[in-house]
């Protein structure tokens, strides 16, 4: 981890905690949160619960993103939210392109693009999600897979002077149990650092690359070791205050 990009820890909170339990869950957060230092905490909740936990979270250090957001900023879209509509429920941040959006949604890298694209214009900083299938990797085509995701909204990123992240979830690790070891881990997050150096130096520099994919306590200080593994995206770890404490501390020991 280069000490000159700030750890980032984000927790995904999927489709769980939508109401009133946000609140204890998010309160956890913020307790941790305050003892730590150089390392940056954010989280998403589901939409129906970001005004509760924004309410929660004011004053701390912890920053507020939503899980998805659509392209457009209005329009008759039914059931989508726009990056206005984030930002003024508290967002600074959202994650984009989330394996289980593509999967299950039919996001194509260039729908991701345009989400992207959108995130900034409407002042949030996106969480850009890449990685691969299993069969995917198993016919060695991961860094062909990831380098064309990381391409479709490379010319977006790179116009922009904010500092984007871009999160490595290897699809087949996510909510299996399975893990990218190390070694995995850094080859793809090196190969993220070469593409955008390709295109700029200061965006290579400035942008933090997280590992996504059943991130753990027990497996967080080996992931965030790696020189280019500048935090991590964390799902199901996330939703217990203890786990996802000890996941930024082991973020903050770097």
């Amino acid at each position: 981890m280069n000490p000159s990009r700030t750890p980032l820890i984000a927790g995904n909170w999927k489709m769980f905690h939508g109401g009133q339990s946000s609140v204890p869950l998010a309160a956890g957060v913020v307790e941790f949160a305050k003892e730590l230092t150089n390392v940056e905490v954010v989280v998403a909740p589901p939409f129906t619960a970001l005004a509760a936990v924004a309410a929660e979270l004011h004053g701390s250090p912890v920053g507020l993103a939503g899980q998805n957001l659509h392209p457009k900023p209005e329009g008759a879209y039914t059931g989508e939210i726009s990056g206005p509509f984030l930002r003024e429920c508290g967002c600074a941040w959202v994650i984009v392109g989330h394996s289980e959006r593509r999967q299950y949604f039919g996001e194509t890298d260039a729908v991701v693009a345009d989400k992207v694209s959108a995130a900034l214009a409407n002042g949030l900083i996106p969480i850009a999600c890449v990685g691969e299938t299993l069969a995917q990797r198993e016919a060695g085509e991961t860094l062909r897979v990831v380098k064309a995701q990381v391409e479709a909204f490379l010319d977006v990123i790179a116009q922009s002077s904010e500092a984007v992240a871009i999160a490595y979830e290897p699809v087949w690790a996510i909510g299996t149990g399975k893990t990218a070891g190390p070694a995995e881990a850094e080859e793809v997050h090196a190969a993220n650092r070469t593409w955008l150096a390709n295109k700029a130096q200061s965006l290579a520099d400035r942008t933090r690359i997280l590992y996504g994919g059943s991130v753990k306590a027990d497996n967080a200080a080996a992931l965030l070791a790696c020189p280019n593994v500048d935090g991590a995206l964390v799902g199901g770890a996330s939703l217990d205050p203890g786990s996802f404490g000890a996941i930024a501390r082991a973020a903050q020991a770097k």
